[in-house]
C-alpha cells in the first residue's frame, strides 16, 4: 500500500532469535501471559473487546491494552441483546419479558481470538468476548453461546460438526440517502459494472486493489480465505472460507464481514450483505456445507466403512428437510430476506435434496466418502453467522437424534413452482415460535428474545410507505 509524504509509517519490528511462536502468532494466545507479551511485542495500544449481537454487529468496549492486561472486569447492557436493527426495543410478549432491571452482562475474553487491528493508523488489537451473568453463569440468549450450546450437543454424542461457509457480498457506490437506489460501483476499467459475471476473472480484477486490501486485511488478522470469485450479480463477490470447527468459521464470518466493509471504504466504496440490495439483480447467500465426525475415529458418520451413504447421512437431511421452515427466521431474518427468496430465481424456496441440484435447499456436492458433505442453500448474507450455523445444525441434530428419513432426492429443477418455505418475516417467527423441539435446543431464553426482536422489527417496516405503494396505489384506488 503506497503511503503518503504526511503519513509515518512504523518500521516492522524485527524478529528476535529465541521469541517465542504464540509472541509471533498472528491470531491467537493461551493465557493472560502470552497475551500480554503478544501485545507489548506489537506495541498495542488500545484493544477492541467485542462480541456480535443478535444482528450480528459487533459491540463491545475500547480500551488501553495496559488495563486490558490487568484482567480488568468489562461489562455491557443487556438490553444490547435485545435491541432491533433499527434501534428499538421489542415489547412484553409471546413468552418474552424485557428485564426490568437491565443489569449488565460481563464480557469475558476468548484469547485464542486476539488479533490485530489492520485498518487502524495506530497500533489495535481485538479479541472477540463471551457474555456470562455476574455470578458466571452463560447468557444463554447471546449468539456465540447459543452455537456453543448446540455444539456442546454433538459433543454429548461423540460428534463434531464441520462447516465451510461461503458468503456473498455486493460492491456498490457509496449512498448515503436511503430514498435513492443502490447502483453497482465503477472499476478499474472506468464503467460501472455490469452482472452475467459469474465466475469471470475479469469481473474480480475491476477491483484489484480493494480485494488486495482484503487478502492483506485477512492475512494480518489470521484469516484463511479459500477462494474468492466474482459472481452473477453486478459488483457482487463470493468468499469461499476453509472447513474447520463451527465456532472459529463463525468467528472467522463475522471477522470477513467487518473486514470487507473495511476495505470497501478505504475505496470509497459500500460493501453490502444486504439479502437482495440492488432490484432485478441475484440476491447474496451464505451457504454452509457440513459433515459430521465421530470425535473417536475420526470418521464422516456421513459415509459408511464401505464408502456408501450412511443412515446418520439421511437422518441429517430428514431433519433438516423437517425443520428448516421452522428455522427459516435464523437463515432469512429481515423483511429484505424474503425478496431472494423467490420462485425461478437461484435462491431455494423448497426444502429438496439432490445430488449436485443447486435448485434443491439441499445440495450434496460430489465428493469422496470422507469429504461426504450436505450443502444448505438457503440462508442469506444477511443473516448473523453464528444464528445461521447453528439452527443449521440444530435442524440435522434433531434428524439425527430421532432418526428422520429424508423424501427421495430429486434430479430435476425444483425451484419454479412449489413454495414450500414462508414467503415472509412474521410467518417465519410464527413457526420458530411453534416449533418446541428446535427452541429446546437452542434455548428457551434465546428463541423467545430472537422472536420479539423480529416481531418488532417487522412492525417497524410496516410503518414505511414504499415507492410502489405511491406509484400503483397513490391515483388508481
Amino acid at each position: 500500500m503506497p503511503v503518503t509524504p504526511t503519513e509515518k509509517k512504523k518500521p516492522r519490528k524485527a524478529v528476535r532469535r529465541g521469541t517465542p511462536a504464540y509472541v509471533k502468532s498472528l491470531r491467537g494466545v493461551k493465557n493472560w501471559k502470552e497475551a500480554s507479551e503478544w501485545l507489548a511485542w506489537r506495541d498495542i495500544e488500545d484493544i477492541e473487546c467485542i462480541t456480535p449481537d443478535q444482528a450480528g454487529v459487533a459491540r463491545g468496549k475500547m480500551m488501553p491494552s495496559k488495563k486490558f492486561i490487568s484482567n480488568s472486569t468489562l461489562a455491557l447492557p443487556s438490553a444490547v441483546f435485545m435491541v432491533t436493527i433499527s434501534g428499538d426495543y421489542p415489547d412484553d410478549g409471546h413468552g418474552f419479558v424485557y428485564p426490568e432491571d437491565d443489569g449488565d452482562l460481563r464480557l469475558v475474553a476468548d484469547l485464542s481470538t486476539l488479533t490485530v487491528v489492520p485498518w487502524e493508523s495506530d497500533p489495535t488489537a481485538q479479541v472477540l468476548c463471551d457474555l456470562v451473568y455476574q455470578d458466571g453463569r452463560v447468557a444463554e440468549f447471546t449468539p456465540r453461546n447459543v452455537l456453543k450450546r448446540v455444539v456442546d450437543e454433538y459433543a454429548k454424542l461423540g460428534l463434531k460438526p464441520v462447516v465451510a461457509p461461503e458468503i456473498e457480498f455486493y460492491l456498490v457506490r457509496k449512498n448515503p440517502d436511503p430514498d435513492y437506489p443502490l447502483t453497482p460501483p465503477v472499476g478499474r476499467s472506468g464503467r460501472a459494472i455490469g452482472g452475467g459475471q459469474g465466475y469471470s476473472i475479469a469481473g474480480v480484477n475491476e477491483f484489484d486493489e480493494l480485494i488486495d486490501d482484503i487478502y492483506h486485511f485477512s492475512e494480518a488478522q489470521g484469516l484463511e480465505i479459500d477462494t474468492l470469485i466474482h459472481e452473477e450479480g453486478a459488483g457482487q463477490l463470493e468468499i469461499n472460507l476453509r472447513h474447520g470447527d463451527p465456532i472459529e468459521l463463525a468467528d472467522q464470518a463475522f471477522m470477513f464481514k467487518r473486514t470487507i466493509r473495511e476495505a470497501a471504504l478505504k475505496h470509497d466504496m459500500y460493501a453490502t450483505f444486504m439479502a437482495k440490495p440492488i432490484q432485478g439483480q441475484p440476491g447474496s447467500a451464505m451457504h454452509i456445507h457440513q459433515s459430521i465426525i465421530d470425535k473417536k475415529t475420526g470418521h464422516n458418520i456421513f459415509s459408511n466403512e464401505d464408502g456408501t451413504e450412511s443412515e446418520a447421512f439421511y437422518h441429517f437431511i430428514g431433519g433438516m428437510q423437517r425443520h428448516i421452515p421452522n428455522a427459516l427466521v435464523m437463515f432469512a431474518p429481515y423483511v429484505n430476506s424474503y425478496r431472494r427468496l423467490t420462485p425461478d430465481a437461484s435462491a431455494p424456496v423448497n426444502v429438496k435434496w439432490g445430488y449436485d441440484n443447486r435448485t434443491t435447499a439441499l445440495r450434496v456436492p460430489r465428493s469422496d466418502p470422507q469429504a461426504r458433505r450436505v450443502e444448505n442453500r438457503i440462508p442469506s448474507s444477511d443473516a448473523n453467522p453464528y444464528l445461521a450455523l447453528a439452527a443449521s445444525l440444530a435442524c440435522g441434530l434433531i434428524g439425527l437424534k430421532n432418526k428422520i428419513m429424508p423424501d427421495a432426492p430429486v434430479a430435476t429443477s425444483v425451484n419454479r413452482n412449489e413454495v414450500e418455505l414462508p414467503r415472509g418475516l412474521i410467518e417465519a417467527v410464527s413457526l420458530f415460535e411453534q416449533d418446541n423441539e428446535l427452541k429446546a435446543l437452542l434455548g428457551e431464553s434465546f428463541a423467545t428474545t430472537f422472536a420479539a426482536i423480529k416481531r418488532a422489527e417487522f412492525e417497524t417496516f410496516m410503518e414505511v410507505i414504499s415507492p410502489w405503494e405511491r406509484e400503483y396505489l397513490l391515483l388508481n384506488v
